[in-house]
């Protein structure tokens, strides 16, 4: 999964987060004046909606509110930078705090008429599941775990129909300075990068690459940045093979 950890305070204001994105974002939020000061004024528009929404919004309005949301949220751009070989988007330097702080108060009036005079009741309404959701509802999801002398673990969840895999952390120290921690995909006796894992102690990361055909997964100790040669140079954290299900 690649989430800029910035992007999710509107979730957070309104309570939309998961357990794990909501532990990451916290951990976050301790270290970003910028996002403190984001979520709490959404959470003051919130709180402002709840005292002078007194009766169910007009029919139609919540459709155009989450239509017009995918026009006014900013995109980060694509610019150059390789992360095991593919192009990253990075975060413009300036915020958009108006138009998430509008789009959010928004759409809590909405939730503020929901709860009281109930008029939508269809799926778009819910909190759409994660990536590790829809793979651990899969009919053919399997599960390989590893356990570190330290006390933590890494779970990998994998759907061969999905062609799909996610790796969930717990307790997992970050990676020594300068270092990060890389995952990657056994086929055969060659490895596969498939994507770095975020510093912090839990972490959900969707794999990239063809999880449905690989053998096992292996956790490394690379330079920041990544394995430069496409196959894995540092310590080995981890190797599970897939016929340990």
């Amino acid at each position: 999964m690649s989430i800029d950890i910035h992007a999710l305070s509107g979730a957070y204001a309104v309570d939309a987060l998961d357990d794990i994105e909501r532990a990451q974002f916290e951990r976050h939020l301790a270290d970003c004046p910028a996002c403190r000061a984001e979520v709490a004024s959404l959470q003051e528009a919130s709180a402002l909606m709840a005292e002078t929404v007194l009766e169910a919004p007009p029919a139609g309005l919540r459709d155009r509110v989450l239509a017009d949301i995918a026009t006014v949220r900013p995109l980060p751009p694509l610019v150059t930078g390789l992360v095991s070989g593919e192009a990253v988007a990075r975060r413009p330097a300036r915020r958009w705090f108006p138009g998430l702080v509008a789009a959010a108060a928004v759409v809590t009036a909405i939730g503020v008429g929901v709860g009281v005079t109930q008029p939508w009741q269809d799926e778009s309404s819910q909190v759409q599941p994660s990536a590790v959701d829809r793979i651990k509802a899969a009919d053919d999801v399997q599960s390989f775990s590893k356990d570190f002398p330290d006390g933590s673990s890494a779970t990998l969840y994998r759907s061969t129909s999905m062609n799909k895999a996610a790796i969930v952390t717990k307790n997992m120290a970050d990676a020594p300075s300068g270092k990060v921690y890389e995952l990657w995909l056994q086929h055969d006796d060659r490895m596969v990068a498939a994507g770095l894992m975020p510093d912090g102690p839990d972490n959900v990361v969707e794999l990239s690459g063809d999880p449905a055909t690989a053998d096992g997964f292996g956790i490394t100790v690379e330079t920041d940045g990544g394995s430069t040669s496409g196959e894995p140079e540092g310590e080995v954290v981890a190797v599970v093979g897939f016929d340990q299900a």
